[in-house]
């Protein structure tokens, strides 16, 4: 009877040790792939210049509302962080508006505010949560997050 006692705990403590082990490997491949991710966003979006290909609501297209802008989401220099950062968009050269970028950690979220000096009216379109339905550079197709809406925004990498 003490055998099978000593074998029945062994087999517990063996299928608890198998159990704790994958969840220890799984969390390993979560935050390697985060970490991929957040490679190609640096790599390919950070601070790098992009222009507005298409915009379009509601059947309207709006990309000439942003003819000449260039847009860039910036690394912040005071923080290691690919999650965050300052946004600007200049006309001809000129900074036009300021403001700030944000990220979800796995890279499928990203939230513009441009808001600093003044706000031109047709960035209210821009400033929002979107997520990324494509990210085949040299054009990132972005829509409206957590909402079902006839809004398309696609950014291009100059």
């Amino acid at each position: 009877m003490p055998a099978l006692i000593n074998k029945t705990k062994f087999a517990i403590l063996f299928f608890l040790s198998v159990i704790m082990l994958s969840q220890a490997c799984k969390k390993t491949v979560e935050t390697q792939a985060e970490s991929i991710l957040g490679q190609y966003f640096e790599q390919n979006v950070l601070n790098r210049d992009f222009n507005v290909h298409f915009a379009s609501q509601g059947g309207t297209e709006l990309t000439s509302d942003y003819g000449g802008y260039i847009f860039r989401l910036e690394k912040d220099p005071n923080t290691s962080s690919n999650t965050e950062g300052p946004m600007i968009a200049r006309l001809n050269g000129n900074i036009t508006c300021t403001g700030t970028w944000t990220c979800t950690e796995e890279f499928g979220k990203l939230g513009i505010n441009l808001t600093v000096p003044t706000t031109p009216a047709s960035f209210v379109f821009l400033n929002r949560s979107w997520k990324f339905t494509e990210k085949a550079f040299p054009i990132m197709k972005l829509a409206p997050w957590g909402v079902a809406s006839d809004k398309l925004l696609h950014m291009e990498r100059l």
